[in-house]
């Protein structure tokens, strides 16, 4: 897990993005143990109670559960959230290109057909 101090993103909220991804992409499986808030906490070298916020804000979310005495596991993930969550990033993806583009004074139609350019690349790939 990489972190970034100078991110200017809070180290837990890294950590539960990264965390986030690991599960919506299907690295982390359901039912499968998280690491320890300690052993993370230890190998992250940072401060357990960041470690455990991280945590916390991914169980709010629905992606993990705590087990009393065992830590966190994996939450089954519903594939209808698994698209809204996807298409979310997708669009916050889309209004940060929007506002460069518009930084730049690109017109839509050169905003359109770079997009197109980039998904004519990706299927030459």
């Amino acid at each position: 897990m990489k972190l970034s101090q100078n991110s200017g993103v809070a180290i837990y909220q890294q950590i539960a993005d990264q965390f986030k991804e690991d599960i919506l992409t299907g690295r982390l499986k359901q039912g499968e143990y998280m690491p320890s808030i300690r052993g993370l906490a230890k190998d992250l070298k940072i401060s357990v109670i960041t470690t455990m916020k991280a945590y916390e804000l991914l169980a709010q979310e629905g992606l993990i559960t705590a087990v009393q005495g065992k830590g966190y596991y994996v939450n089954a993930q519903d594939s209808e959230m698994l698209y809204e969550q996807h298409l979310r990033k997708v669009e916050d993806s889309l209004n940060e290109a929007i506002a460069a583009a518009s930084l730049i004074q690109m017109t839509d139609s050169e905003l359109i057909n770079t997009l197109q350019m980039l998904l004519n690349m990706k299927d030459t790939k």
